[in-house]
């Protein structure tokens, strides 16, 4: 298994961070397999959307009406509405896994894979990549 750890800073404000392109080098020559894709933070997560024309927008935009930053939530400590960043797992989870054939990341064609981090309080993120190749045919026969 090949593995990696970037770190990304996605700034003081709710943000997509595109990782399409940095996960594409990472796998880049590796031939078949599957790239795993892990933050290891409890208030971001991992998702394959289409960015740009709008779309990071209105991803955020919807995560604002569904998980608003007010008052109702529990967990309270940091920013206000910090409680809405811990529900995220479970729209956006903490790891994806990528098909890679040839070398390349098997992604449609206006996919991307970006971190989403709607919290205010972190604004470096660690993120995991491992790759983990086909066995050889004839090693594995």
């Amino acid at each position: 298994m090949k593995t990696t750890q970037l770190t990304v800073h996605t700034g003081p404000d709710p943000s997509l961070t595109d990782l399409t392109a940095a996960c594409a080098r990472f796998v880049d020559g590796e031939g078949d397999g599957l790239l795993s894709i892990f933050v290891p933070h409890a208030t971001a997560g991992l998702v394959i959307v289409e960015l740009g024309a709008g779309s990071d927008e209105d991803l955020l935009a919807a995560l604002d009406r569904l998980l608003p930053r007010d008052d109702q939530w529990r967990h309270r400590h940091g920013s206000p509405g910090h409680g809405a960043d811990h529900v995220l797992p479970l729209l956006a989870p903490p790891a994806l896994t990528v098909p890679v054939v040839g070398g390349e990341l098997a992604l449609g064609t206006w996919q991307s894979i970006a971190l989403l981090d709607p919290n205010r309080d972190n604004p470096t993120r660690t993120v995991r990549l491992s790759f983990l190749s086909r066995p050889d045919r004839e090693k594995a026969g």
